[in-house]
């Protein structure tokens, strides 16, 4: 199986939505409208095999240091085969040529980041987070994702 990660292109929105959207239905994921996938396109990566768009992930930044890995998703009978730590490298690394120190992310999914370098950290140090988005959130009073942090080796 041949694993393509790249950027995200007009024609990957379709997909994108799909995915996406399985993902909010079960309360695991942020819905992300087609428009708003059109707007913020440049900052979603996806994985391709065979020419079918099977996952995909985004940045979004929060402040000049820090930036959320967002909308970080693989279709069903894709799952457990390395391509969300392929994603999660491709967005790290966009990250530091970014020269963007620290990436965070709100997870469910908390071992999957622990074993791609992340550590667990309390929600309360990303105030630029909370006043972004979770001010919109349902569970904004009643969180139960948990924060992971990277903080990546920038050179000058």
């Amino acid at each position: 199986m041949s694993v393509i990660c790249r950027k995200a292109v007009p024609e990957d929105v379709e997909p994108l939505y799909e995915m996406i959207k399985g993902y909010a239905e079960r309360g695991i994921m942020l819905p992300r409208s087609r428009e708003v996938l059109h707007r913020q396109l440049e900052h979603f990566v996806v994985a391709e095999v065979d020419g079918e768009v099977v996952g995909c992930g985004s940045l979004c930044r929060l402040g000049n240091d820090l930036v959320e890995v967002r909308s970080l998703g693989i279709s069903e009978g894709h799952k457990g085969l390395g391509i969300g730590s392929r994603l999660l490298d491709r967005l790290v690394e966009e990250a530091q040529n970014q020269k963007i120190p620290k990436v965070m992310a709100l997870t469910y999914e908390v071992s999957f980041f622990e074993k791609n370098g992340f550590a667990i950290v309390d929600k309360e140090i990303f105030p630029e987070k909370v006043w972004t988005d979770c001010v919109h959130c349902s569970k904004q009073n009643c969180c139960d994702e948990i924060a992971v942090l990277k903080e990546l080796e920038i050179s000058a």
